[in-house]
């Protein structure tokens, strides 16, 4: 996956986890159905039915060699995960990945002025204390928004959205007030500031880019470190006595390293108590078998895809890309995906919010129905007339290339199914095989392609993290072609307009109708076809309660103990 993607997975994760100071009693009123998908399946159980202790083992897929999450280098899954833990947020998010306010840290926070500015007050909680036993302040975000304001600097920032737009940091009343103004609107200012890291280490580069390389300085969360051990691949988190939250019912949870097949054998043997299983069927039969363990099952946050290349030469025409859509059966790909796994098959019908997410809608219409008849008459208007088992236009048989990753069967099996559906309209599909490491970097990047799957990154923040996917390219001084992440490389002014006013506005309900405005238009451009929400499946110790697919909402790390 290209960097962005990547990092917009860990803002995700940040916010989520940043419930860790919302939630209170852990008790989050379990999994609830939205268009038949379930949100959430934790075993959600309250903090008194909870045993006081206990050690429990958490997989993940690598070990961090940075812990700065904001750096370029820190922007990784398995840093989130340990940090979740340990650092402070201003917000979470629950099952519809709505926000809410992470009161251990911050106690209010909302727009005090929107004009002639955009302005928002801050008010932190006077217990939250770095492990130091500096307390956090004002000056602590004052100073990461100077650390992270710009991404061309000294500092390698890893993403700057929504801190090049801030004016001034500020102190207000207090050390205990945060006054932030920006230059222009930004209706997703809750993004900024999760996760926080103190001013010590953001004060200056060489801090910002080598005080958290293989260590963690300080914290200030439910736990703190207790031990790194790179020879044993494992991190140690431990009980942090000074936290001033609900204290854990935990004593500690060691992380351990180990590939995604050996995770899930050690799981089946029980030798850990917490997996990420992915999405293959194979690992879900295994997970299942386990003694002692249940498999946890949620709708996720990313969504699989099918984008397809505007500016190739077949794709040109708008009418073979409507014709193209028309003859490719999503719920059939989707059924496929999804084959043995316990998870029903929903179709996803937007580009920027997934089916339970607050704001979601379903503007595919006409656009995302499986029509071969109506294909074949867009194709026969579009001069590729039928001509045997194919079609021809001007002496060219009308062939498109569908780009796969070698070795991901997921992506095979939707090259095949979409090469059979396609050729019942008389369209050859040749089905393109190439490295993984060269996947994006020398044939998404550069468009040599004609259609490719993978999956995009939800968040909670569909306007910051979508607008380079759908915004219009537009050429450099040297007339090349800037795309940012529209990989179809198509889009509108009207889609543009739509969704710079989404991002000006602070009425959220306005900007969800904006948003949903602007998917209308994508699905008309033809730009990608959205197949189906990701589903979460978990291996989790079945003793353990609060712990396994959050969906959207997040982990509260307190919260996560054995049954009594």
């Amino acid at each position: 996956m290209p960097r962005t993607p990547v990092i917009a997975l860990v803002v995700s994760l940040l916010l989520t986890w940043a419930l860790a100071g919302c939630s209170g009693g852990g008790d989050s009123g379990g999994a609830r159905p939205v268009s038949g998908l379930t949100t959430e399946d934790a075993n959600a159980k309250k903090r008194d039915e909870l045993k006081d202790g206990g050690t429990i083992r958490w997989a993940i897929d690598e070990f961090p060699r940075q812990w700065n999450l904001n750096h370029l280098d820190g922007a990784t899954v398995a840093a989130a995960t340990v940090t979740g833990a340990l650092m402070p947020g201003a917000f979470g998010t629950d099952e519809r990945a709505a926000l809410t306010i992470a009161d251990d840290y911050v106690t209010s926070a909302k727009v005090t002025a929107s004009k002639p500015r955009q302005v928002i007050t801050y008010r932190l909680n006077r217990k939250a204390r770095w492990s130091d036993g500096k307390p956090i302040t004002w000056r602590d975000y004052e100073v990461q928004w100077r650390a992270l304001r710009s991404i061309d600097g000294d500092f390698l920032v890893a993403d700057n959205t929504g801190y090049e737009r801030v004016a001034s940091v500020e102190r207000g009343r207090d050390d205990y007030e945060v006054v932030v103004t920006f230059s222009r609107p930004f209706a997703e200012w809750q993004s900024l500031f999760n996760p926080l890291y103190p001013a010590s280490t953001n004060s200056d580069p060489k801090s910002f880019n080598e005080d958290w390389a293989g260590k963690i300085p300080v914290s200030a969360g439910p736990f703190k470190i207790g031990k790194i051990d790179r020879s044993a691949q494992t991190i140690t988190i431990v009980r942090d006595p000074n936290w001033w939250g609900d204290p854990p019912k935990l004593d500690s949870i060691v992380m351990r390293v180990l590939t995604t097949d050996a995770a899930i054998g050690a799981f089946v043997n029980g030798e850990v108590d917490v997996v990420d299983l992915g999405t293959e069927a194979s690992a879900y039969e295994r997970a299942k078998g386990a003694a002692g363990g249940a498999v946890r099952v949620a709708a996720g946050a990313d969504f699989r895809h099918l984008t397809i290349n505007a500016t190739s030469d077949v794709m040109r025409d708008p009418g073979v890309r409507r014709a193209i859509t028309l003859g490719i059966n999503r719920e059939a790909i989707a059924k496929a995906d999804l084959a043995g796994l316990d998870w029903p098959v929903q179709t996803l019908g937007n580009h920027f919010f997934v089916n339970t997410q607050a704001g979601y809608r379903d503007n595919s219409g006409e656009n995302g129905k499986y029509d071969p008849d109506a294909a074949r008459d867009l194709l026969e208007q579009a001069g590729w007339k039928a001509s045997g088992a194919e079609r021809e236009k001007d002496g060219k048989t009308l062939s498109v290339r569908f780009l796969i990753p070698s070795g991901l069967t997921l992506s095979k099996q939707e090259a095949d199914l979409t090469q059979a559906m396609l050729a019942d309209i008389g369209v050859k599909v040749e089905i393109v095989s190439v490295p993984l490491d060269r996947f994006f970097d020398d044939y998404v990047l550069k468009g040599n392609f004609d259609i490719v799957p993978f999956s995009w990154f939800g968040t909670p923040f569909p306007i910051s993290s979508a607008q380079s996917i759908y915004a219009k390219p537009t050429k450099d001084a040297n007339g090349d072609l800037q795309i940012q992440q529209n990989f179809a490389r198509i889009g509108s002014d009207e889609i543009d307009e739509l969704m710079s006013r989404a991002d000006a506005t602070l009425d959220v309900d306005a900007a969800r109708d904006l948003l949903n405005e602007a998917d209308k238009l994508i699905w008309e451009e033809g730009h990608s076809l959205t197949l189906y929400q990701q589903p979460q499946f978990w291996g989790v110790n079945e003793k353990l309660a609060n712990v396994g697919a959050y969906g959207l909402s997040g982990a509260a790390y307190e919260d996560i103990g054995f049954v009594k």
